[in-house]
């Protein structure tokens, strides 16, 4: 068994799991994710071997396309392709993965998903007829889990929500809020959560959560309010259904109309609010509140994700199995170093993290002699937090 703590001082030898990171000039443009990228690209006269056409309609672009012969190692992503353009794209070399009429989300998207697209249809014909429950029960149809294409076309989506969740934080400060999702609206839990989204967001923060109820639900809410008032007016408004199982209708459909005192979706650039759920868990529907949602159905990748996206710290809210999951995750990243400079973590409720769930006292183990150390706080006022993250 190797000696973690050999009595000469020095470490152990180690595998470092660093993150690869890219220098140089930026790569060319690969994905073509909407209709105006590929008319730019072809009315530049731009190659486009090589290229990703991604859920695109081809059919107002069939007459420039047959003119091209430089389509070696195109891809076409799902989308619309007329017969005669893809007989011609197949001859010349390109590939076309052709989506699936019957799934009920687009494999191919090129952006992030929003509440309401998420929750559409639920006032007319229930939650169950919405394209959040539905894509679950795509998910786990026992007659699909073994059907590769279907398996294929859930990677693909996988892999297109990354990408344009990759797009979005770049260049934010993401702070990363985990915590229960039992924490029930009204509650003073639930409330300080809020508290503590809304604080980070004023600083300039993307808050990420899981985008599940509870506390990540609070802690989206709290990024997306402008000010205190509204948010102090939202939090009232939501007390009146205070869990999710007691009906997911009026549970989300509380938070939906709450929602819709901004009648504006947020760009890109001014997103204030992250929700990246999973359709794993498909009894925990996703909150309303992140301004986008990166929603994926491998619960792996999402959790992966989270963390690694959380490059301006991690903040951690009392929870129970799930949340001591992600806190190790965390702690994994920052022994191996993974992330440089290392990603500030912080447990909430000294009480919660050290006695109800001893979390602290081996983080505080596993950080002895390394620079992790430096990276983990306790507190219990979580007006300490913006000055560990910001400071």
């Amino acid at each position: 068994m190797t000696n973690l703590t050999p009595a000469d001082g020095m470490r152990p030898h180690e595998v470092r799991y660093t993150r690869p990171t890219h220098s140089g000039p930026a790569p060319a443009l690969r994905e073509v994710e909407d209709e105006q990228q590929l008319a730019d690209l072809l009315a530049q006269g731009r190659s486009l071997e090589g290229r990703r056409l991604q859920g695109l309609d081809l059919t107002v672009f069939e007459d420039r396309l047959l003119r091209h012969d430089d389509l070696h190692g195109l891809v076409v992503l799902g989308g619309t392709v007329p017969p005669r353009l893809e007989s011609h794209l197949r001859t010349h070399g390109a590939i076309i993965f052709p989506s699936d009429p019957a799934a009920p989300v687009r494999p191919y998207r090129g952006e992030l998903y929003t509440a309401r697209e998420l929750y559409a249809g639920m006032a007319d014909r229930g939650y169950p007829a919405t394209p959040d429950a539905l894509a679950y029960t795509w998910a786990e149809d026992a007659a699909l889990r073994h059907d590769a294409y279907v398996t294929a076309l859930r990677a693909i989506h996988d892999d297109a929500m990354n990408d344009a969740l990759t797009g979005l934080v770049l260049g934010r400060d993401v702070v990363g809020v985990m915590g229960g999702h039992a924490v029930a609206r009204g509650t003073a839990d639930f409330a300080q959560a809020a508290r503590l989204g809304h604080a980070l967001a004023a600083q300039g923060c993307l808050v990420a959560t899981g985008g599940g109820p509870g506390a990540m639900e609070a802690a989206n809410l709290g990024a997306w309010a402008t000010d205190t008032a509204e948010l102090s007016r939202a939090l009232g408004a939501l007390a009146a259904v205070p869990y999710f199982d007691t009906g997911i209708e009026g549970w989300a459909g509380a938070a939906l109309q709450v929602l819709d005192w901004h009648h504006d979706i947020r760009s890109a650039a001014d997103v204030r609010s992250l929700g990246i759920p999973t359709w794993h868990y498909g009894h925990e529907p996703p909150n309303v509140f992140g301004d986008r949602i990166a929603k994926f159905f491998s619960n792996a990748l999402r959790e992966d994700l989270l963390l690694e996206q959380s490059t301006a710290g991690l903040v951690v809210l009392p929870g129970a199995a799930g949340t001591v999951q992600e806190v190790f995750q965390m702690a994994t990243r920052l022994y191996y170093e993974v992330d440089v400079p290392l990603t500030p973590l912080v447990l909430v409720d000294r009480g919660h993290w050290t006695e109800h769930l001893p979390v602290w006292p081996l983080l505080q183990s596993l950080a002895r002699d390394r620079p992790m150390r430096g990276a983990l706080h306790l507190v219990d006022d979580i007006g300490d937090v913006p000055g560990l993250l910001l400071g």
